[in-house]
């Protein structure tokens, strides 16, 4: 498998959702699933693309996709090597036009994510990560390696634009962070990675295919993912998919 098709596969699924976005009438259609979360004809969309193309690569790896049927976890716990997808990580911030809405591929070894690659389609940017290496490429610019700040003082946060938290503040403090900044989606994981931000703490649940990808790339990046404020790392592929509270550090 080359990394090359994993990204062909997230641009083509950017271009489908851009699509939906920039129509006045397809972009304001908005269902809601059994959760009362939103899904928009995008989120659809953009499942179709990965779903067709990850089935074409024939790694002959299960997928597990927040816009399909779940497999039991019966089914699901003999699964050594599997894809994680969030077709539209973000929905909220498509429905609020802001841009900040991503696609979210990662690959899960043995509960861990050896690989994550995430689009960003209203700015045609392309981070992806493994085995300790991270890139961004935006445009038509040359790829960049990602590397997080590694930084001791003057620590700046990234937060939720979505999701905010009294808690977050608490354990800011800990971190020496003088300021935040907010972003939706998995551009929280993107910013630490690649530097422009240091801290990212959410309190509150999430979904495994929420945080894949993004864990994936800022690893590789020289960052680290923790349950809430300890030193335990995730473990994917549970028997619920919900996530508890985490901390991500670029240091």
């Amino acid at each position: 498998m080359q990394i090359e098709q994993l990204l062909k596969i997230a641009h083509k699924a950017g271009v489908a959702i851009l699509e939906i976005y920039n129509d006045a009438e397809l972009s304001k259609v908005v269902d809601h699933k059994a959760d009362d979360s939103p899904l928009t004809l995008a989120d659809k969309a953009s499942n179709k693309v990965i779903m067709e193309g990850l089935q074409n690569l024939q790694s002959g790896y299960p997928i597990l996709s927040e816009e399909e049927t779940h497999a039991s976890f019966e089914e699901r716990k003999k699964w050594s090597t599997f894809w994680l997808v969030d077709p539209l990580d973000g929905t909220k911030e498509f429905i609020n036009r802001n841009g900040e809405f991503t696609v979210n591929i990662a690959l899960i070894e043995n509960g861990k994510p050896i690989l994550g690659v995430i689009y960003v389609p209203v700015t045609d940017t392309m981070y992806w990560g493994s085995n300790k290496m991270a890139f961004i490429k935006r445009g038509e610019a040359d790829v960049e390696e990602l590397k997080v700040n590694n930084s001791t003082t003057n620590r700046i946060a990234v937060r939720s634009k979505s999701h905010a938290s009294p808690e977050e503040g608490i354990v800011l403090k800990k971190y020496s962070v003088i300021d935040s900044i907010s972003v939706g989606s998995s551009l929280k994981f993107c910013m630490v990675a690649e530097g422009k931000a240091d801290v990212y703490y959410r309190h509150g649940p999430t979904m495994e295919w929420d945080i894949g990808a993004g864990q994936a790339i800022l690893e590789a990046a020289g960052g680290k993912v923790f349950i809430e404020t300890s030193d335990k790392p995730f473990v994917y592929n549970k028997e619920k998919l919900l996530n508890g509270s985490f901390l991500c550090l670029g240091f």
